[in-house]
């Protein structure tokens, strides 16, 4: 797999080890295609290896970020997310604040607004990202909104 490739030459850059427990959760998190908070891929990986501790995964975690294989992703919920990054198209997400539900969108046109701007401005666009707040369509609905 490319990307476990890319991170192992990564910790050799970073003079770090590759140990067992670290195999296993940066395949773990690569095989689960979805927005993992530290808590959630400890609770995956914990199934099969009661050894592997809190702090091991959240120091991965932070290595895979470090690595540009993932990103971290806040809701505004309080709790960081991880999101695959590497091999992975770039997106934005739209939240709704009273369920916490999410979607990912991605447009031409916004991309191309967003480019306009920064040019306008003469920046330099490292990256970017997009989260809209919002009640999404269920709790939105007439009679849910305030409750």
């Amino acid at each position: 797999m490319e990307a476990i490739a890319k991170f192992n030459q990564f910790l050799r850059q970073k003079g770090l080890r590759r140990t067992k427990q670290r195999d296993e959760l940066v395949e773990v998190f690569l095989r689960t295609e979805k927005h993992l908070s530290t808590q959630d891929l400890f609770d995956i990986v914990r199934k099969k290896d009661k050894d592997v501790g809190y702090a091991t995964v959240a120091r991965t975690l932070k290595l895979l970020a470090e690595s540009g294989l993932c990103r971290v992703v806040d809701f505004g919920d309080g709790v960081q997310r991880f999101e695959h990054k590497y091999g992975h198209e770039h997106h934005d997400h739209l939240i709704c604040l009273k369920c916490g539900r999410f979607v990912e969108i991605y447009s031409k046109k916004l991309e191309k607004l967003q480019d306009e701007i920064v040019k306008k401005h003469g920046y330099i666009q490292e990256y970017h990202k997009l989260h809209i707040f919002g009640l999404c369509p269920r709790c939105g609905k007439p009679g849910k909104r305030g409750k």
